[in-house]
């Protein structure tokens, strides 16, 4: 099996480059970096506010890495210690040595990640991917999370065409001129196309071969093992899953769950609703 990583030297210079200047224009306050080995690659996090605490653990979406939490920064460590992840196998500053074939080795490397940071009640925030990922440790690996905060997560549906012509008029949109881009985001339904740095470092990626699993949809047996408080945010436009359809399969499967559909919202819900997200991650995590 393949592991993800970039074509040459010339596209990961640039995208190192790229991701240098991201960091210090959208995370410019404290944080401490630390870069932590698992079995199946070193892992970049960044660390910032109170020492003491559970910590909020962000993972990122499909593509994307730490910096996609820059809005909710600041907001989150105001209230507890902040933990910002570069998933193994997306374009970051983490580097995957080896493959992740499923679910269960995503979970894997993500319990060793919170056991090298010596995280027992991780209050875990993932974002469509890594609301995937979230999901299938506290399936195979419960115990180090004491909540979940899933926002729009992956693995409810199998991707379809209305998912995939959603990425690909965004990637488009995001490529037009800057004052076309606002109404290009409405009429595609996709807010992180205003986001011009991380465009900018989604387009220094493109160099970067990502080799990890398409997710799965869980079965009932798998979300039935959730056993701890879990918010469910799903967008009432999704583009990933009738997010009708999800709330009502997790209510009938999941008794710990709570599912708040957000009028007016797709997948891009981080960026269509950043207040909203950011008020309900630390209402899950006790503030």
């Amino acid at each position: 099996m393949r592991i993800s990583q970039f074509k040459n030297d010339q596209a990961r210079d640039r995208f190192r480059t790229a991701y240098a200047r991201a960091l210090a224009d959208l995370w410019p306050g404290p944080r401490t970096t630390l870069d932590l080995p698992t079995a199946f690659g070193t892992t970049r996090v960044y660390r910032t506010g109170p020492q003491d605490g559970e910590p909020i653990v962000l993972l990122p979406g499909s593509g994307g890495n730490a910096l996609m939490w820059h809005r909710y920064i600041d907001t989150l460590a105001e209230h507890r210690p902040v933990v910002a992840v570069d998933t193994v196998g997306e374009p970051g500053a983490s580097v995957q040595s080896a493959p992740i074939a499923d679910g269960r080795d995503g979970a894997a490397w993500l319990d060793e990640l919170l056991a090298a940071l010596d995280v027992t009640d991780a209050h875990l925030v993932g974002c469509s991917y890594g609301g995937w990922l979230a999901l299938n440790h506290q399936i195979h690996h419960p115990g180090r999370t004491a909540s979940l905060t899933l926002v729009d997560p992956a693995g409810f549906a199998d991707f379809g065409a209305r998912f995939y012509t959603w990425l690909i008029a965004g990637a488009l949109a995001a490529t037009a001129p800057r004052p076309l881009r606002p109404p290009l985001a409405r009429l595609v339904g996709n807010s992180a196309v205003l986001e011009s740095e991380l465009m900018k470092l989604m387009r220094a990626s493109t160099g970067f071969r990502r080799a990890l699993p398409v997710p799965p949809v869980l079965s009932d047996e798998e979300l039935r093992r959730l056993r701890i408080p879990a918010l469910f945010l799903l967008g009432a436009r999704s583009a990933m899953h009738d997010s009708r359809r999800v709330a009502d399969r997790l209510g009938e499967l999941v008794p710990t769950a709570r599912v708040e559909i957000v009028p007016g919202t797709g997948h891009a819900l981080p960026t269509d609703r950043p207040d909203l997200v950011a008020d309900r991650i630390l209402g899950a995590a006790g503030r």
